[in-house]
């Protein structure tokens, strides 16, 4: 018999929805996330809306990238208890821990890179250090002294011709079959302008950005950026092909950082100002301020700016990640790249790449399928 107002295993994972399975439930029970619930006298588990909430909460956290170790951490601290200084400094060691496995990951995705990312003229040294390394033994020094000569060779070969980023892409980037051509080469762009492979895994696209920024470009939008830095790394020639103008929201010529566009944009009331004032059907690129981006937010849900685009790449812990959080829930078409990563590099590297394909492929429709 079940208890009134409990929820059998199967009703239970019903309830809180997420995918989560009954196996999942009886692990979060192994690992300490959920109590270990009472027993009817069948035998069976029983639940309460208590243990809903619980688990939501697992999952919720879990969307938003913590690990499970980490959200016990959490779940520890009730919300009236007064030891959130010990729960920050309990979180400040894990991030810490984190941190030390991604340098230890960061090496070994090098390592790999070294050998996967070489390009044609490169792959006959890379064969003969393939075989050796298979032979390598590098218990002494002189091993390892044996493994950096095998790199010294295999590093001689650049000497030899300029670098083919194709080549090296190609046996490097994932599996981008279901992306339009489009798609790849702006993906192929990005990761050339930052070096960093894994940006693929955080870059997002929504509400038709594709289609939305060539029909902007092909009408001579107003190109809109944060600052000048921004507008000092745009195609200025492509764009003044296609009739683009650009125009800078904050226009002082000496704030080149993060930090400088942060505050002016805040010290100085003109330059929010401007922001109701955009054209519409604008392409609006922000790559240092992430005030600038929580504006344009905010502008958007008001409805007192409708850009054609937003790409959206501001610096920061913690106004970045959020700003970006609130951008991909309008239904704007944008741009952007979830965390902390971003820069007015990658920002305008975005936009370039775009123009580079509306020009070079201006009747392609690869996007649309």
């Amino acid at each position: 018999m079940i208890n009134a107002g409990c929820l059998t295993i199967k009703e239970f994972t019903s309830a809180v929805g997420g995918g989560i399975t009954p196996r999942m439930v009886r692990h979060y029970h192994q690992l300490g996330l959920l109590p270990q619930p009472v027993r009817s006298q069948s035998n069976y588990r029983l639940y309460t809306e208590k243990d809903v909430r619980r688990l939501q909460r697992i999952v919720a956290l879990k969307q938003q990238g913590f690990q499970l170790n980490h959200i016990r951490q959490i779940l520890k601290v009730e919300p009236e208890a007064d030891t959130s200084i010990t729960l920050m400094s309990q979180l400040q060691q894990q991030y810490r821990a984190v941190m030390q496995q991604i340098s230890q990951l960061r090496q070994t995705a090098s390592a790999l890179e070294g050998l996967l990312g070489r390009d044609q003229d490169c792959q006959i040294m890379q064969g003969e250090v393939f075989s050796q390394l298979k032979l390598l033994e590098v218990e002494t020094q002189a091993g390892v002294g044996e493994l950096d000569n095998l790199w010294s060779k295999l590093d001689a070969q650049v000497h030899t011709h300029p670098e083919v980023f194709q080549e090296s892409l190609q046996w490097l980037l994932p599996d981008l079959s279901d992306r339009s051509e489009i798609e790849q080469h702006l993906i192929s762009q990005m990761v050339l302008a930052c070096g960093d492979v894994s940006l693929v895994s955080f870059l997002r696209l929504g509400n038709k950005a594709i289609a939305s920024s060539r029909e902007a470009l092909k009408s001579g939008s107003m190109v809109v950026v944060d600052t000048p830095s921004v507008a000092a790394a745009l195609d200025i020639t492509r764009l003044a092909h296609l009739g683009c103008k650009i125009e800078t929201l904050i226009n002082n010529p000496h704030i080149t950082t993060a930090t400088e566009a942060e505050i002016a944009f805040w010290q100085h009331q003109e330059w929010r100002e401007k922001l109701p004032q955009l054209t519409k059907g604008c392409v609006l690129v922000i790559g240092y301020a992430p005030s600038v981006l929580l504006e344009v937010c905010e502008a958007i849900n008001n409805q007192t700016i409708k850009p054609a685009l937003v790409i959206a790449m501001p610096i920061g812990f913690s106004h970045a990640p959020a700003a970006k959080r609130q951008l991909m829930q309008t239904s704007v078409p944008h741009i952007t790249i979830e965390g902390t990563l971003g820069g007015g590099l990658l920002a305008a590297t975005a936009l370039n790449a775009l123009v580079e394909s509306l020009l070079d492929k201006p009747d392609c429709h690869c996007y649309l399928s």
